[in-house]
């Protein structure tokens, strides 16, 4: 007798461990670790997750008790050093396990078992299944014949196969009623119909200039240095850490390329992660000109069923390279011997929603019992990555820093000029562009080149306000102001996502909806407002081209933009955050940034490194061809530590003063932060369960080891969201710390509530 020890899908943290069940002898072969079964669990049925298999029953356990597997309703997902990278998971971030496991599990797969209007037990699957093309040809007797003058469908069936074979659905396009004909001919034996499996998710090929990849005749001495150490950490099978700190535009990229073609020589598979959807078409298409069909896609933007056959390819062995989102550390690769984050300082790898993990941590991790190397890639690395390659190691692997201080070729930085905006004369018109940002642009327009425009905001403008009474309309559901929206007249609640119609001033019908008084007007400076002086500014046969959430919510948006911004003669791609990383136009010789301050001024410790990251990274859009290259900063902070690394191209005077101010406040990297948020539609009720929580994880804390702080609880920034109010308790534990564990117990000790929902964010990245 074997037996599977699994994890109930109940999503709970009270379930932090697995359950043994007998294995029957009918399912020996197909019970194993990764799949999905159905077990009895607490008197009812419930759907599980192997997550190994054993002779043996756990210590403790009875085995005449044991129940049996009912039945296995899905193959297996994952193996079992995937479900220990879970469990460690579910200890380091304070989620429940089955949560993790999830993440393994083939996209599409949804089984549940759930009480029917009867009051009977049943379950519910739904899974993404694989599709088979009919494809249709012509066989030897097939070519030799010759329909009947009358046949006229049959005569145009054997013509369009005589070219070769064809899908059957494409052939009925063209041909009424060829479905029909084809069985008609099969059946005589003068047509064959096989069924070929289709692969959906391949992205098409894109269009960009800089989607290929062909090798440079020479590396840079900073490139041959970083593979070196690649090389080491790749032998060395251990989980080592190699941190790729090169400027923009240095060749990153060819390292990962190179040090895949190496991992791929030993029989070996490699994970590629990226910050951006935006960026997955230019990276894709680097990496297919290298790898060809060896390269598998995984991120949200794909549908249900691409993103199963893309998943389905590294299960088979099809392909053996993935680029993707953070989700595709979870692929179902067992042989992985490098793992690349690209950008990897980018707040975007910290999951928002339950399990809230890091996915820098979790590849750290994963390489570790990979025996693989992790590789991180970034012109402006995390305060950190920085810190722990200072300190040589991290959590038992070596921790390197690989520096590339150089472009190849002739590029250079480009030249930084810093506006101090309140210097300048009021614009005609209250303009966005001071006097440099115009003429440089006037300037781009009339050497034909192109230039990047960046403001870190939706919407025509910031909120309105009324000038008689001060009203701000916010969201009557969320605490926060609404973004007008020009172009559709509209006020749009960004936490939310509610919308309400209104006009603004001067538009005769505009209404304060405090005092009634017509002025209310717009204040702040959206990309659409941006986008709209670009067009009044620039002559005509200029593209102007606005990318931010609104114009890439649907799917291949991104790439239709860069394609359309890569072609144009001339063109200003004006746009939010998504544009300052990764992308590679040689034509670009202009960056702007409208405003700077955005970021700086946010209630965040992290403000400051995030804005230093933000500005360099969209500098370095500038100046990578032959052209050299400018950038235009608009701040009313010009004398910010992080605005002077920027202009200076100088990053070690921020650090050190960053680091200091972080050590003093006792903040990341010099310990471990976690944000845990209680939200609830009784605002009283929410108070009581933060107090208490409070109070109990105090009392814990007094006795564990290092410094422990527990500050709170307190109103959230944004105090309340989508009708819930919300509180928050912060907490400050070494860097050492196992935070995850004592952060459970604490939550498990408070009476269980369905009226309040409790989260945990450890290494938190957000405490708005």
């Amino acid at each position: 007798m074997r037996y599977a020890q699994v994890v109930p899908d109940i999503p709970t943290r009270a379930i932090d461990g697995c359950f043994d069940y007998a294995i029957p002898a009918e399912l020996e072969t197909s019970c194993v670790a990764g799949c999905t079964v159905l077990v009895s669990f607490a008197h009812r049925l419930a759907v599980g997750y192997v997550v190994s298999t054993s002779a043996e029953v756990s210590e403790g356990v009875n085995p005449l008790r044991v129940l049996s597997v009912e039945r296995v309703l899905a193959p297996s997902a994952f193996d079992e050093v995937a479900a220990g990278l879970a469990l460690w998971m579910a200890r380091e971030y304070a989620a429940p396990l089955a949560s993790c496991l999830r993440l393994m599990l083939a996209p599409g797969q949804t089984v549940r078992v759930r009480k029917s209007d009867e009051g009977a037990w049943e379950l519910v699957c739904n899974r993404a299944q694989a599709v088979d093309d009919r494809w249709s040809a012509l066989t030897d007797a097939g070519r030799a014949f010759t329909p009947r003058k009358n046949a006229s469908r049959q005569r145009q069936v054997v013509e369009a196969l005589a070219a070769g074979p064809m899908r059957v659905a494409e052939l009925a396009a063209m041909v009424s009623g060829a479905a029909g004909v084809i069985s008609a001919l099969a059946k005589r034996g003068l047509v064959e119909v096989e069924h070929r499996r289709r692969i959906r998710g391949g992205e098409q090929a894109s269009t960009l200039s800089n989607a290929n990849a062909p090798r440079p005749t020479q590396l840079t001495a900073g490139q041959q240095g970083a593979l070196a150490a690649i090389g080491e950490a790749v032998s060395a099978r251990r989980g080592d850490v190699v941190l790729v700190d090169g400027v923009t535009g240095s060749g990153k990229t060819e390292v990962y390329l190179d040090a895949i073609e190496r991992v791929r020589a030993q029989g070996r598979d490699a994970i590629v992660l990226v910050p951006e959807i935006s960026l997955t078409a230019q990276t894709v298409g680097r990496f297919r000109s290298r790898f060809g069909d060896d390269v598998a896609i995984l991120h949200s933007r794909l549908s249900t069923g691409e993103r199963f056959d893309q998943w389905d390819l590294l299960r088979s062995g099809a392909a053996h390279v993935v680029v993707g989102a953070r989700s595709a550390l979870f692929a179902p690769l067992a042989n992985v011997g490098l793992i690349i984050i690209d950008e990897e300082h980018e707040g975007s790898y910290k999951q928002d929603q339950a399990p809230r993990y890091h996915a820098r941590e979790v590849a750290a991790e994963l390489a570790r019992r990979r025996g693989a190397a992790l590789v991180l890639g970034s012109a402006t690395p995390s305060l950190e990555s920085l810190e722990r390659c200072r300190a040589g190691s991290w959590r038992g692997v070596s921790w390197t820093r690989a520096s590339m201080p150089e472009r190849p070729g002739s590029a250079v930085l480009p030249t930084v000029h810093v506006v101090d905006m309140r210097s300048q004369p009021g614009a005609k018109g209250g303009s966005v562009f001071s006097r440099t940002l115009r003429d440089a642009l006037l300037e781009v327009a009339e050497r034909r080149e192109k230039a990047v425009l960046l403001l870190n905001r939706r919407g025509f403008a910031s909120f309105l306000m009324c000038r008689e009474c001060g009203c701000v309309p916010t969201c009557p559901h969320c605490s926060t102001a609404l973004t007008y929206h020009e172009r559709t007249h509209s006020l749009a609640c960004h936490t939310c996502g509610s919308v309400w119609p209104v006009r603004a001033y001067p538009d005769p019908s505009t209404k304060c909806p405090n005092c009634g008084s017509r002025y209310l007007a717009q204040y702040g400076v959206g990309t659409q407002r941006v986008e709209d002086e670009l067009r009044m500014l620039l002559p005509e046969d200029v593209e102007v081209i606005r990318m931010d959430a609104d114009t890439t919510a649907t799917k291949g948006a991104h790439t239709k933009l860069l394609e359309q911004f890569d072609v144009a003669e001339c063109a200003v791609l004006v746009g939010t955050q998504m544009i300052a990383k990764g992308l590679d136009f040689p034509e670009v010789t202009l960056v702007g940034v409208v405003n700077a301050d955005t970021t700086l001024k946010l209630p965040d410790f992290r403000a400051a490194e995030r804005t230093y990251h933000l500005l360099e990274q969209v500098a370095g859009r500038a100046g990578r061809g032959e052209r050299p290259g400018q950038v235009v900063i608009q701040t009313y902070w010009a004398t910010h530590p992080a605005i002077r690394a920027v202009e200076k191209h100088r990053r070690g005077p921020f650090v050190a003063y960053e680091l200091d101010e972080r050590e003093e406040a006792y903040y990341p990297p010099f310990s471990r932060l976690a944000n845990v948020t209680f939200a609830g539609l009784n605002e009283g009720v929410v108070r009581d369960c933060a107090a208490a929580f409070a109070r109990e994880l105090r009392a814990r804390v007094l006795d564990l080891p290092g410094e422990w702080e527990v500050l709170g609880p307190a109103e959230c920034v944004r105090a309340k969201v989508k009708d819930r109010f919300r509180r928050h308790v912060v907490v400050k534990a070494p860097a050492a710390a196992n935070v995850g564990p004592v952060l459970t117990v604490a939550a498990d000790a408070l009476p269980a509530r369905r009226d309040v929902a409790l989260s945990i964010d450890v290494d938190a990245y957000d405490l708005l």
